[in-house]
């Protein structure tokens, strides 16, 4: 054959291996065919043929032809680690195993070998010898290097840098399987799970049981809503990984999700026995505590973090949100000396000045209380990124959108499951005192603020490059669509039900989506919980959230978008006539029996007595409001902006003529 010839036949097997790379088993298996056409025998494109049957699940015939291929080339080893990846896929383990063990004696540096010994090794329950196997494979991987300096990027938050470095990896070699789960970490932190998915089963064809990827999948359906698959995936991990604590907190994370606390403190504890040293295992385990009303033990995780790390600021906020911790003159001269004026980390400074805020609030300095909450927030808005107009020019386009015309043409679209209560209103707000009064009813179950549809919202946003697709990318969806989307959400939150007639989703933010709520789930029952202005404002710029709520560190922003609220608020009253309750805070503290009466009749329930005992209702309750729902209902919060009136001037102005729909806006 001459040189012309050899290399069309290089150029061809680069053509047919990249498209067995990428996942087209059939092409590459039609492209080697020709190449063996050419020159009959030819070990590589034989091999090449072998791969692709064993891809398309064709495995007799993969076996029948890498056993040729081994046959005809015996130190051929990426054809031994492919013909025992066939044996495994036949369920011959031991013979695998003895295939793969005398590949990587022979070919120690061998990537693939390792990674097909690990699977095999787990088949057999041989765990410790897998760990081993999978930890040699990460050491020979040629772009180790790389990978590391893309994961360090992932971590330090450049998702453009290690996009960029996981994908030329992928231009070389498309079936690299830890720059496939890198991607896909990558692709999670811009929500497109369905993305990440379909490259994390690309990267389990190449490793079926690959840790890495398994966490990479757990985590993508977490992010999906898939809980019991996401539970069956970290489980899995657990068996070849038991000592490592990443897993432990993600099935921890999993369980919280799952609304099963007291299994998630398990696994946080053992995580936290597996890495002493970790401070914010110790915080979650105070999170768990206080979830669960354990107000003595989350105390103690909350201060052994201090013990861990006595500059931890996140702790001394933890403390203060208990909202009625009292520091010590000790605590508070501690959080002062780590104070660094105008320096230090933002996210850390402002907690400690959330926190000063707090302690002097709770002393009834509030002037220093409100000076410590203008900085914290000032440093929080630092970190964040959020634009006013934006929101209001998004509700403006909601409004038009959601129109009566849209509603009529839609008559009889959506899911008929009329089980969902959606609580909705703005943070701070009174809505977890709602949902625990519901959630002490025989007939209604509490969840949590679930984030479902958010979700489906942010794939509406996302049908643009500009992610700005929603509320008219809804036009496109076909009348069937809407039950589809109605179903879905019933079938995601199914996991975290015990089976009661109604569930709370209790996702503040959701008032911004009644129309699409509707149109998905007519029957859902929407709760509106309205507190006065000027103390729902100042209870929520006082507040430090962990994630979210960006529009709350500015009294500007906080009162344009209280603005927003009510125009949607009133928006879906005048195209839904009825669909929502407004019940205001103050009335309910005031008139507890009749409001809630108004409350249950309007989601079609009878009065139980528990309801008004609600304090004493035993319940899982993740939000900031957790401490005070467990109390009986009490008054001093009506009106408490007063105390701070000067400092809120500001928040006044931006309120505007909303002041004047409120009574006692003197």
């Amino acid at each position: 054959m001459d040189a012309r010839s050899q290399a069309e036949l290089r150029e061809a097997y680069g053509q047919a291996l990249a498209a067995l790379r990428a996942g087209r088993a059939a092409t590459a298996e039609r492209q080697a065919r020709a190449i063996q056409a050419r020159a009959p025998g030819d070990v590589n494109s034989m091999c090449l043929i072998g791969v692709a049957l064993l891809d398309q699940d064709k495995v007799p015939d993969a076996i029948e032809t890498l056993e040729r291929v081994v046959f005809a080339a015996p130190h051929f080893w990426q054809a031994r680690t492919d013909l025992a990846r066939a044996y495994r896929s036949a369920g011959r383990l031991e013979t695998a195993r003895e295939e793969l063990r005398r590949v990587v004696e022979a070919a120690p540096a061998l990537q693939t070998a390792w990674l097909a010994y690990g699977d095999v090794l787990v088949d057999l329950e041989k765990y410790p010898d897998a760990r081993v196997a999978y930890d040699r494979a990460r050491l020979c991987d040629p772009y180790i290097r790389r990978i590391e300096e893309a994961t360090a990027a992932l971590v330090a938050k450049d998702r453009k840098k290690a996009e960029v470095m996981f994908r030329d990896i992928l231009k070389t070699d498309a079936s690299h399987v830890a720059a496939v789960c890198g991607l896909a970490a990558v692709l999670l932190t811009v929500s497109r799970g369905a993305d990440a998915l379909r490259l994390l089963r690309h990267a389990l064809k190449q490793s079926a049981h690959l840790p890495l990827a398994w966490r990479g999948l757990c985590q993508t359906m977490v992010d999906l809503g898939r809980l019991p698959e996401a539970e069956a995936a970290v489980r899995r991990l657990l068996k070849i990984e038991p000592e490592n604590p990443k897993n432990w907190v993600m099935l921890g994370n999993v369980c919280t999700h799952l609304m099963r606390q007291p299994d998630a403190l398990i696994a946080f504890e053992e995580a936290a026995r597996l890495n002493p040293g970790e401070v914010r295992l110790r915080l979650s385990i105070g999170h768990l505590h206080k979830t669960l009303g354990h107000r003595r033990e989350c105390e103690a995780a909350y201060k052994s973090c201090l013990s861990i790390d006595s500059n931890f600021g996140e702790a001394y906020w933890c403390l203060a949100d208990l909202k009625n911790y009292l520091f010590s003159d000790a605590e508070m001269a501690a959080m002062q000396a780590l104070l660094k004026g105008d320096g230090g980390d933002d996210a850390d400074q402002a907690q400690l000045h959330f926190a000063l805020g707090r302690a002097f609030e709770n002393r009834r300095h509030y002037t220093a209380a409100f000076d410590h909450y203008a900085i914290g927030n000032a440093r929080r808005r630092k970190t964040i990124s959020f634009d006013i107009g934006v929101f209001e020019k998004k509700t403006r386009r909601v409004r038009e959108f959601f129109d009566g015309a849209f509603f009529e043409r839609r008559a009889t679209a959506g899911w008929t499951d009329g089980s969902p209560i959606f609580v909705v209103g703005l943070p701070r707000s009174g809505s977890t005192l709602v949902e625990q009064i519901l959630a002490s009813h025989s007939r209604v179950e509490g969840t949590f603020e679930l984030p479902n549809v958010l979700t489906i919202v942010r794939e509406l946003d996302h049908a643009n490059p500009e992610h700005d697709a929603y509320p008219e990318s809804v036009r496109a969806l076909p009348l069937g669509e809407f039950a589809a989307l109605g179903r879905r959400y019933i079938e995601e939150t199914a996991p975290i039900r015990s089976g009661r007639p109604h569930f709370i989703d209790k996702m503040p933010n959701n008032f911004s989506h009644v129309g699409l709520i509707h149109a998905m789930l007519p029957k859902a029952i929407v709760i509106d919980v309205r507190r006065h202005p000027m103390d729902s404002c100042f209870s929520t710029f006082k507040q430090h959230f962990a994630e979210g709520q960006s529009f709350s560190y500015d009294l500007n922003d906080l009162g344009r978008y209280y603005r927003c609220y009510l125009s949607l608020m009133d928006h879906w009253d005048t195209v839904l006539p009825g669909k929502v309750l407004h019940l205001a805070y103050e009335e309910l503290v005031r008139d507890p029996q009749s409001n809630i009466r108004r409350l249950l009749d309007h989601c079609g329930l009878q009065f139980e007595a528990a309801c008004l005992a609600f304090h004493e209702t035993k319940r899982s309750v993740r939000t900031a409001s957790a401490e005070q729902v467990r109390q009986p209902l009490y008054a001093s919060g009506v009106g408490y902006w007063k105390h701070f009136e000067a400092q809120l001037a500001p928040l006044r102005r931006a309120l505007g003529d909303a002041m004047d729909r409120f009574a006692d806006a003197s």
